[in-house]
This record gives C-alpha cells, sequence and structure tokens, in this order.
C-alpha cells in the first residue's frame, strides 16, 4: 500500500487557508483529508513532527513561522483535551455574522397576543411548568465545570407531533378541528412543547417560554462559542401538527403552517437574540444516553423547510453530538432517514477522526475520554433534577 502523501509545515497552512473558502462542508473536508493527512507528523509541536522535520532538513524557525498561519488550537497534547472541536468546525465555517429580525408586540388581549410581522398567538391553553433555568458550557474551556448559567432561550428545536391525522381537505374540517383539540389538551397535560403550529397555521402557546418544556430530553447542540446538553431547559420546543408517513422519514408542513413556522421564528429570534444555526430539527440533537448513540428520535430528519422558515440549511452542519461527546450511531438510520441527516452524521463522525488526529490519540482512545464528560455532565444534571423534585415535594 502506498504511503500517504504528508505535506509540509506551510502547505499545511496554505490548505487550512484555502479550505476557509470552501463554502460546501463535505467538498472542504473532502479537501482537508486530500491535502492535509495527518498533521501529527509534520507539526513542530509534536515529537515525530520535529524528526520528520530533521529529516528533511527543515528549520522549526520556518515551521513555526507557517504555524502561525494555522487557525489557533488546532493541535493541543493529549492531555490537555480541548472542548473547541475539531481543526476546521462545520458550525464556525458557516456561522457568519448573524442578523436578527426586528419584531415587536403589537397588542396582547386574554387569549391570544399579536406581533408587527403578521404572527398571532393562540392563549387558550397556555400553562406554566418548572421554571427554566441551566448551564450553558464554554467551548473554549478545559473542563466541563466551566459553565455560565442562563434563564433565557438560546435556540429552537422544531417537532413534528407524530398523531393522528385525518385528509386535509375541507370536508374534514370539523374532524381535524376536534383531533386539534385533543391533540393540544394532551400537550398541555404532558407540558410538552412550547408552541404547537396546527394544521390550519394557528400557532398555540402552551408552556410558557419562561419554562422548560418536556420536548427534547437530554439531546445535545453546540454553537460556536458554546454547548448545551438537555435541551428541555435551553431551547424553545417547537412542534408542527403532522407525523412522518409510514416507510419514509418525511414529514409534510403545509404553506399555512410554513409562514407560522416563519413568523414565530422571527419573533423568538428577534426577542431573545437566537443564532440563525440554532434552531434545528429534533432529529439533529436526539440522543439515547444509554447506547450512546445519536439519532434516538429522527422527527424531522429530512424534509424540514429551512429556507422557506428564512433559515441557512442547517441539515449541513456536523452533528455536534459525535465529535463533542464520542457518540456513534447505527448505520441503517442513513437508510432510514435519508441523505440531509445522514450529512450532518457524517461530517460529525469526521469532525470527531480529525479531533482525535490533532491530539495525537486513536479515534476510540479519544472517544472514550469525550463519553466520560458527557457523563459528568449527565450525572450533574440528574442529580440537579432529583434535587429539585425534592424541593417541590
Amino acid at each position: 500500500m502506498r504511503a500517504a502523501r504528508i505535506p509540509s509545515p506551510i502547505v499545511g497552512a496554505m490548505a487550512n487557508w484555502q479550505a476557509s473558502r470552501i463554502k460546501d462542508p463535505v467538498v472542504r473536508l473532502r479537501f482537508l483529508r486530500r491535502t492535509v493527512g495527518d498533521r501529527r507528523v509534520w507539526d513542530p509541536r509534536t515529537e515525530t513532527g520535529r524528526v520528520w522535520l530533521r529529516k528533511r532538513g527543515v528549520s522549526l524557525a520556518v515551521a513555526f513561522a507557517a504555524l502561525v498561519l494555522v487557525p489557533a488550537g488546532t493541535v493541543k497534547s493529549a492531555g490537555r483535551l480541548w472542548w473547541r472541536g475539531p481543526i476546521l468546525s462545520a458550525q464556525a465555517s458557516m456561522q457568519r455574522p448573524d442578523t436578527f429580525p426586528q419584531v415587536w408586540q403589537v397588542d396582547q388581549q386574554g387569549e391570544y397576543e399579536t406581533y408587527s410581522n403578521g404572527l398571532r398567538i393562540e392563549r387558550k391553553y397556555e400553562v406554566s411548568n418548572e421554571p427554566r433555568q441551566f448551564a450553558a458550557y464554554r467551548r473554549s474551556a478545559e473542563e466541563p465545570t466551566a459553565k455560565e448559567d442562563r434563564t433565557a432561550p438560546v435556540g429552537i428545536v422544531f417537532h413534528t407531533t407524530e398523531s393522528a391525522q385525518t385528509d386535509f381537505t375541507e370536508g374534514e374540517t370539523r374532524r381535524i378541528r376536534m383531533i386539534g383539540a385533543a391533540l393540544l389538551d394532551f400537550i398541555q397535560k404532558e407540558r410538552a412543547y412550547h408552541y404547537v403550529v396546527d394544521r390550519f397555521g394557528r400557532v398555540w402557546r402552551v408552556v410558557k417560554e419562561s419554562d422548560a418544556a418536556n420536548h427534547a430530553g437530554y439531546s445535545i447542540w453546540a454553537d460556536d462559542t458554546w454547548t448545551y446538553v438537555n435541551l428541555n431547559r435551553s431551547f424553545v420546543g417547537v412542534s408542527v401538527e403532522t407525523m412522518t408517513q409510514p416507510g419514509s422519514s418525511r414529514a409534510e408542513a403545509t404553506p399555512a403552517q410554513i409562514h407560522a413556522l416563519r413568523v414565530l421564528t422571527e419573533m423568538l429570534r428577534s426577542k431573545y437574540r437566537i443564532l440563525s444555526t440554532n434552531c434545528v430539527t429534533h432529529a439533529q440533537v436526539s440522543v439515547n444516553p444509554s447506547n450512546m448513540q445519536a439519532g434516538y428520535h429522527y422527527d424531522w430528519a429530512a424534509n424540514f423547510p429551512y429556507p422557506q422558515v428564512g433559515l441557512p440549511d442547517n441539515y449541513a452542519l456536523a452533528t455536534p453530538s459525535l465529535w463533542l461527546f464520542g457518540f456513534t450511531y447505527d448505520p441503517s438510520l442513513v437508510n432510514v432517514t435519508g441523505e440531509p441527516f445522514w450529512k450532518g452524521l457524517v461530517l460529525g463522525a469526521e469532525q470527531l477522526r480529525q479531533n482525535a488526529t490533532a491530539h495525537g490519540m486513536d479515534v476510540s482512545a479519544y472517544r472514550r475520554i469525550l463519553e466520560s464528560r458527557y457523563r459528568q455532565i449527565l450525572s450533574t444534571l440528574k442529580s440537579k433534577t432529583e434535587l429539585s423534585k425534592e424541593k417541590q415535594g
């Protein structure tokens, strides 16, 4: 087998610079694998790299000068694993300066609110729940205990209700209304979502935004600065009254529902300054802690109308649970969900591989350290939950 081609430090630095200019994350990762390979071999900050440089007559001064061009934090010792993730983060590369809609409340009555962008929120089913409190973990910190306590939501998780459906026709209007009312009663009882968009495009607030809702469990997401675990508390849960068709991963939203999602998302992003890349689907954040696999739920694993809702195609973001905490996924999930969700899983696995290489470790050993971090956070969260229950009791 022919040995892999190892780039010089200058070539490696230039490759990183060129990669940062490639918009498509899959094309960018292929470019990096083709041109950079294993950075441990040529990096002068490692013993392997120094031996390689001496054999080729490359001075350390030149090597370190070239590394000035490499993004900071790309290589760290195996004993000091940092949260700042991969060599080239898909989240960071897609994150352009965000703009936030300007939306304000126009009117508030007993059972509804209206907003400047045309949004109307029905309040008939509105209830309180446990107050929203959560920890956001700093991506640049070495220890998972480095965190910041928050009370305002930082993202949106889009769900499907997966409830019973009937044909969306004029003749079925009465039955659609009955099913919708029964669904809202159930969601209110379970405190399941903050918002529900019914089949007619009406927006119903169920759990108050100031409180947590039971919509995402110990799920995981991350932006370029913070990591979030337990999105029940840190994200707003928005569910569309629809269901996934048997044998398919694709749910459908009516034009009225898509419009409602757009104006609701605008209002929430304006009110809480929510990053566009923190507006994602349940499939993208869902995990199963018992077997450390991503994709425990896969509602909106495909077909979520990101562009029509006024958001970037966040399916193209690498799945954070894989590269931040070492989760794996069942390969059969790719066949079930299709390309959009598959893309994020593949990117997440590739970023994990790059991180392990940057820390001078094999993927298995690196994954074990990341899994331990997740378990530590999960244990802390569960202890807090039990303590809260005791206080309430």
